[in-house]
């Protein structure tokens, strides 16, 4: 996951003890919760890992899971957030939905952003990393979208995505029926988010919700191991 609103020269740290280590597994730097990561690294290494086990990690003050990859290009860096997948899909659905809406509504847009994020997956955007954190993409803000309705929501629809014919739908979503009609009429099916609270405020689970936007397609459990 790129974190492309990072800029090319973010602020770098954690929320505990920490490591920065280099493509060879050597230690460039260490640090304390708090204490931020010298930019000075880039000129010895062409990239490295920021790390800190069971501590959030920070990039310009937002907190994230998993580890950071960084990656010198020019006179800057990328940053790319490497994490388990069903924690990204807890924060692209708070990111997507206030997570305030009925659960139906979030267990639909948790087995979109997945199937979404699967789709990218098997024809990456980059060598690099997969997809990115702007609309372009997902919608995704780290840990400051996720909360325990939007794990709940990714936790409860644990692997499922959407499957047409053998493939995997790039399941398509916009705010209402007017912007998925806009945007992606010409591309095929489209999920309708305030279209999914509607349904569910109506008492549809969340697999109903998703055939009525999606029809033709199924759903299908990942292997064991896939993400």
């Amino acid at each position: 996951m790129a974190l492309l609103r990072a800029g090319s020269t973010p602020s770098l740290s954690a929320d505990g003890p920490w490591q920065l280590v280099g493509r060879d597994g050597r230690v460039l730097q260490q640090g304390s919760g708090g204490e931020p990561v010298d930019p000075g690294w880039s000129a010895v290494a062409p990239e490295a890992w920021l790390q800190a086990p069971g501590a959030s990690l920070r990039v310009n003050g937002a907190a994230y899971a998993g580890r950071l990859r960084l990656i010198r290009e020019g006179s800057g860096i990328l940053v790319v957030n490497h994490l388990p997948l069903e924690t990204y899909v807890g924060s692209v659905v708070g990111s997507e939905m206030p997570s305030s809406w009925e659960m139906e509504a979030l267990r639909a847009q948790a087995v979109a952003a997945r199937s979404y994020a699967l789709a990218h997956m098997a024809r990456p955007a980059s060598r690099h990393w997969h997809l990115g954190d702007t609309t372009r993409w997902q919608a995704y803000r780290g840990l400051a979208s996720s909360n325990g309705r939007t794990r709940q929501a990714a936790a409860t629809t644990a692997g499922l995505i959407l499957s047409y014919q053998g493939g995997i739908v790039e399941s398509l979503y916009a705010a209402n029926r007017q912007i998925t009609l806009e945007a992606h009429g010409h591309l095929g099916a489209s999920m309708s988010q305030h279209g999914a609270q509607d349904l569910a405020q109506q008492g549809l689970p969340y697999n109903e919700i998703l055939g009525r936007y999606y029809q033709g397609a199924s759903l299908a459990r990942l292997k064991a191991g896939a993400g």
